[in-house]
């Protein structure tokens, strides 16, 4: 495993490695990166760089943590809050969307 910083190049003796962050990096924020390789053969040779594009998305559905009084006066507005919601996927709440479901 190879401990990736902004402009710092990972020399590797192995074709394969495998992106990870540490303590003093943390993972990549969501969003568009850009990874370049470049080659050297025995001969000290270097290739032209190849540079792909990783996108890193949320894929993971926010949480929704619904809280609000057991009971209220007839006739007294009942508050509603979600704010406690999170999204651990590392996106960001945008909307709430609150539904009566039930008339009893």
């Amino acid at each position: 495993m190879a401990e990736f910083k902004v402009n710092v190049p990972v020399v590797s003796d192995q074709p394969t490695i495998e992106v990870t962050f540490g303590a003093t990096s943390p993972p990549l924020k969501i969003g568009r990166h850009t990874f370049r390789l470049e080659v050297e053969d025995n001969s000290g040779n270097k290739s032209q760089p190849d540079q792909v594009v990783v996108f890193v998305a949320d894929t993971e559905a926010p949480t929704a943590i619904l809280t609000a009084p057991r009971q209220v006066p007839f006739g007294q507005p009942i508050p509603l809050s979600g704010e406690r919601s999170i999204d651990a996927g590392g996106g960001n709440i945008v909307r709430w969307i609150f539904t009566l479901t039930d008339l009893q």
